[in-house]
């Protein structure tokens, strides 16, 4: 099979499709013939040296993929050859086929494509698990998302509006902020030339937000905690702004708060595949409803995974950015 490779570290030009071992399905596992793939942040970092995959992971960069069912390892039941599904994975999702632990695959809902169904995994285990299974978000509370634009922001901005919450976003500049209004988005902070802490309070009188969900991390830490409400949740899930940051603890003490801080690549399979579970009842049919769709940037050939990785570094996209194996093509 082909699979995108990463010879050397580098820039986007360091991803390489070459010919490749065909992986096998053990105990446990299914083989997963690929449709689609999607380009997240860790896989940037991974080309770039500085996120290796776990021991005994696949070395090829991709944490989400759609397709049909192979083959199945030994001791799979519940799945048949020829299934479409969508699935949670450790890396692999930039190849023609990856074996995929089985309590890590989802069906795909009704209503959405199997190529599109490539933008769900990542992107709703990361939200559900962080702003839902950890810090509890509640109808009428505020949930603050650093990134509203994004693939995690779009789908929390929807998944938060579908519980009854309300919602604040920062994102870079007014189209951006058009785009998280149209899915639901109540207060809108253009980071570029607004301070998001006095926005909030001022869109909130002075409450602040009962949940952030951070992907910047040590710039923000700070006046994070400054924008939470009393017993408010803070969930980092992303370092875009350094790894670290200087904290009051008593300002944190005063507001008795929390903060958490999470990634979903190295947890045990237990752990995801509780996760994938939860998704699959409480988000999976919301979607099937069109309550909570997946917005898609572009897609590129996975062939041309350079291009893809592009895109998202450039901060230009809105949502996911999606590779398209050549038997989708």
């Amino acid at each position: 099979m082909h699979a995108i490779t990463i010879p050397e570290p580098g820039g986007p030009e360091a991803l390489v499709w070459a010919e490749v071992l065909e992986p096998v399905p053990a105990e446990g596992e299914v083989l997963v013939e690929v449709v689609a793939s999607a380009v997240n942040r860790a896989d940037l970092l991974q080309r770039q040296g500085f996120y290796d995959p776990p021991p005994g992971s696949s070395r090829y960069p991709g944490l989400e993929c759609s397709g049909r069912i192979a083959a199945l390892g030994p001791g799979v039941s519940g799945w048949s050859v020829g299934d479409e599904v969508c699935a949670l994975l450790v890396g692999g999702g930039y190849a023609e086929k990856v074996v995929v632990p089985v309590g890590q695959l989802l069906p795909v809902p009704e209503g959405v494509d199997l190529v599109t169904a490539a933008a769900l995994p990542e992107a709703v285990c990361t939200v559900w698990s962080n702003v839902f299974m950890i810090a509890h978000l509640r109808p009428g509370e505020t949930l603050l998302v650093h990134g509203g634009a994004s693939g995690i922001g779009t789908t929390a901005i929807q998944l938060a509006k579908a519980v009854g919450a309300k919602v604040a976003v920062t994102a870079g500049g007014p189209e951006k902020l058009e785009r998280c209004a149209e899915l639901g988005a109540d207060i809108l902070i253009d980071y570029r030339r607004q301070d998001f802490v006095e926005e909030l309070r001022k869109a909130t009188d002075g409450a602040g937000a009962d949940v952030i969900l951070d992907i910047v991390g040590a710039k923000y830490l700070q006046r994070n905690v400054q924008a939470l409400a009393v017993n408010g949740r803070l969930a980092i899930i992303g370092l875009q702004g350094g790894v670290k940051g200087e904290l009051n603890l008593a300002a944190l003490l005063g507001k008795r708060a929390a903060i958490t801080a999470t990634t979903l690549r190295s947890r045990p399979l237990q752990e995801k595949a509780a996760i994938v579970a939860a998704v699959r009842e409480h988000v999976w049919p919301l979607i099937s409803a069109g309550t909570v769709r997946p917005v898609i940037h572009t897609t590129v050939p996975m062939e041309e995974a350079a291009e893809g990785h592009r895109a998202l570094d450039s901060g230009s996209h809105v949502g996911k950015v999606l590779l398209l194996a050549p038997k989708a093509l």
